[in-house]
């Protein structure tokens, strides 16, 4: 493959998957910044390896699998610092009303919450929209085990969220 080709590639892969790695990169760490630069990194690997990517249908696959190994790296080389929260200044979110915000964050924090056998193709599939063949692949396990932990994982939102007494009405998952 010659350098122009190499390139042309590259570029049709970054703009392909910017939004979703970055996505999943925010899931991931739950740091917007943190996120930027792992897709940062994960684009500077794929287009060292590029080269050996040889089916275009699984690039997804290969960026997001480059992704997840440099937010595993990122604990093994750096020290997250550490910031005054009375410094911190939290950025208005405008188009959420309150209410909305409140529960994605309550969402957000169940499905952290859950282990990460059913949190991962969980994500893979609402946030990276993944097929349970395209998360068995990522996660090397079988469809069918794809498919009962993604169930279950559902079931246990279910339950986290169900209103409670004292607690607010939280819509439905579906």
């Amino acid at each position: 493959m010659n350098d122009a080709e190499r390139k042309r590639r590259f570029d049709a892969l970054a703009r392909r998957y910017v939004d979703d790695l970055f996505r999943f990169g925010v899931w991931l760490c739950g740091d917007p910044t943190l996120a930027n630069d792992l897709v940062q990194e994960t684009f500077l690997r794929a287009w060292k390896a590029i080269d050996k990517l040889k089916d275009a249908g699984a690039a997804k696959s290969w960026l997001i699998t480059i992704l997840r190994r440099e937010y595993a790296r990122t604990f093994e080389r750096k020290v997250p610092p550490l910031t005054d929260i009375d410094n911190v200044v939290v950025a208005e979110e405008l188009e959420l009303t309150p209410e909305d915000r409140t529960e994605r964050d309550m969402l957000r924090k169940a499905m952290m919450e859950l282990d990460k056998k059913y949190r991962e193709p969980l994500v893979l599939q609402t946030i990276m929209g993944l097929s349970i063949t395209e998360i068995a692949s990522e996660l090397e396990l079988t469809e069918s085990a794809v498919m009962t932990r993604v169930f279950r994982a559902r079931e246990k939102l279910k339950e986290k969220l169900r209103p409670s007494e004292g607690r607010g009405n939280v819509h439905e998952l579906t």
